[in-house]
């Protein structure tokens, strides 16, 4: 297969508040909250980003997209690298986080037609798609309501849509389904298998086993901002159940104790 996405001991560190330190229960000034993350994807994978809470997934989400740059380490998407070349990987990248607010104001028509004349995608194309994703996402009917009256569920909706406005090939998607009612997880979930029937390469972050188990190729288990397993699914659930694994690797790392 094709290596897509290739990412080599990337590290951050953040320096840590009065009140953060309060909050996290530590006297330590700095939290390393990626630690010499190294993984691969190939071209028409879901590669899954499994981790609880506070782990480093966003973080090293946020800095595949070049929305932050890494203290050291480095990725290349198509042989190029985030940190030297942040301005084209943005070209080749969608990305959608659960912190990506769409202006109240604004309505998913205006939005979708404003990121995709951004990326500068051709008119003709671009209605073509939006009228795709609008039926195919249910949002036609709501094309012209603001943001601002819209559900959680088609708020997300919207932003799928218009985070992947350009039609890249690569998507990453930070909890795609996180604080989700089952019908809209359920087209999310499918949205993302389609994606992956088209070639598109994708990297997720989640805390959810079901859709690590539904989607995934192969899954990275992120422990306090290390790499605790990286392996196809199969693999890694040969001899016990994924939620297993993750507990029996939690409880090695990170000292945790699972609620019986």
């Amino acid at each position: 297969m094709q290596e897509v996405l290739s990412v080599q001991d990337l590290e951050k560190t953040f320096t840590l508040s009065a009140k953060q330190r309060k909050i996290e229960r530590t006297s330590l000034k700095k939290k390393v909250a990626v630690n010499k993350i190294s993984f691969t994807a190939q071209k028409g994978e879901i590669f899954g980003l499994l981790g609880p809470n506070g782990a480093g997934k966003t973080t090293t989400l946020r800095i595949l997209s070049t929305l932050m740059t890494p203290d050291a380490g480095d990725a290349f998407i198509d042989g190029i690298s985030i940190r030297k070349n942040p301005h084209e990987i943005r070209k080749r990248i969608g990305f959608l986080t659960s912190e990506l607010k769409l202006d109240d104001f604004f309505t998913p028509n205006y939005l979708y037609d404003f990121f995709a004349n951004l990326y500068k995608v051709d008119l003709a194309a671009s209605q073509k798609r939006k009228k795709d994703l609008f039926d195919r996402l249910g949002i036609s009917k709501f094309a012209e309501v603001k943001i601002a009256n819209l559900s959680t569920g088609m708020k997300q909706k919207a932003s799928l849509a218009v985070s992947t406005a350009h039609d890249p090939d690569m998507m990453i998607f930070d909890e795609p389904t996180n604080g989700l009612d089952i019908i809209t997880a359920k087209i999310v979930t499918d949205f993302l298998l389609e994606l992956k029937e088209r070639g598109k390469t994708i990297i997720l972050s989640t805390h959810i086993f079901s859709l690590v188990e539904k989607v995934c190729n192969r899954v990275g288990i992120i422990i306090d901002g290390k790499m605790a397993a990286c392996d196809s699914l199969e693999n890694l659930t040969v001899n016990a159940s994924l939620e297993n694994v993750f507990f029996d690797l939690y409880e090695k790392m990170a000292g945790g104790e699972r609620d019986e």
